[in-house]
C-alpha cells in the first residue's frame, strides 16, 4: 500500500527528467538554416529556372559561415571555434592508442564528428567562390568550365559530407540509445549538473534568423 501510494504521489506532481543545456539556440538556428540552405541549393543546381533560388542560397551559406566564424570567435565557451579545434588535437593521441590496441570507442565517435563538422565548414568556402564565378561567367569559356566542374566537384563531396554525417548521428543514437542530434534540436541533453550553455542568447537567433529570412525577401523581389 505504501509503495502504491508513493508512485501515485510521485506522478502527480508531474517530475521530469532534469536535463541541461549543452546548446545555445544561434548554433542550433545556424545549424539548421545551413542544413536548409545546402538542402535547397544542391536541388535547384540543375535547374535555369531555379538559378536565382541557387545563387541566393549559396551566399546564405557563405554569410551564415562567417556568422559561424564571428560567433565562433565572440561567442560564449561551448561555441568557441578553439573548443573545436581543441577536440581534433585529441586525433593523434587516439591513433597512437589505437595502434596500441587500446581502441576508445567514446573518443572516436567525438572525433569523428568535429572532423565532419570542421569539414562541412571548410568545403563550404571553395564551393561558394566557385560557384560566385561561375556565376559571374570569370575567365572564358575555358576556365569558366574549369570552374563549373570544381563547382560540381565541391557540392559533391560536401553531399557526400552531409549524408556520412547524418549517418554517424544515427550510429551514435543507436550506440548510446539516445538522440544524439537532441542538442540541435532543443539545446538540451538529460542528466544533472550545471549548463555548459548558460544562457540561450535567443535574442542573436531570433536577428539571425530575420537578416537570413529578410535577404530572401530582398533577392526575391528583386
Amino acid at each position: 500500500m505504501t509503495t502504491t501510494s508513493s508512485t501515485l504521489n510521485v506522478a502527480s506532481t508531474g517530475t521530469t527528467a532534469p536535463t541541461r543545456r549543452v546548446t545555445d539556440a544561434p548554433t542550433r538556428v545556424f545549424h539548421w538554416l545551413f542544413a536548409l540552405s545546402f538542402t535547397g541549393a544542391y536541388l535547384t543546381a540543375e535547374s535555369e529556372h531555379w538559378r536565382r533560388v541557387h545563387v541566393t542560397l549559396g551566399y546564405t551559406l557563405a554569410g551564415l559561415l562567417a556568422f559561424r566564424i564571428v560567433w565562433g570567435l565572440v561567442g560564449p565557451r561551448q561555441a568557441r571555434l578553439g573548443l573545436l579545434l581543441r577536440k581534433l588535437s585529441g586525433l593523434k593521441p587516439w591513433l597512437a592508442s589505437a595502434r596500441a590496441s587500446q581502441f576508445n570507442g567514446r573518443q572516436a565517435q567525438n572525433l569523428g564528428m568535429a572532423l565532419a563538422v570542421l569539414a562541412l565548414m571548410v568545403t563550404v568556402v571553395p564551393l561558394t567562390l566557385s560557384g560566385y564565378a561561375t556565376y559571374n561567367e570569370w575567365g572564358g569559356d575555358l576556365i569558366g568550365e574549369v570552374l563549373e566542374e570544381t563547382h560540381e566537384l565541391f557540392a559533391n563531396g560536401m553531399l557526400a559530407l552531409v549524408l556520412g554525417h547524418i549517418g554517424l548521428i544515427a550510429l551514435l543514437s543507436l550506440l548510446r540509445r539516445s538522440n544524439a542530434a537532441r542538442p540541435m534540436l532543443s539545446g538540451r541533453i538529460p542528466g544533472a549538473g550545471p549548463d555548459l550553455a548558460q544562457r540561450n542568447h535567443g535574442v542573436v537567433a531570433a536577428l539571425l534568423t530575420a537578416a537570413v529570412v529578410g535577404f530572401w525577401l530582398v533577392q526575391a523581389a528583386a
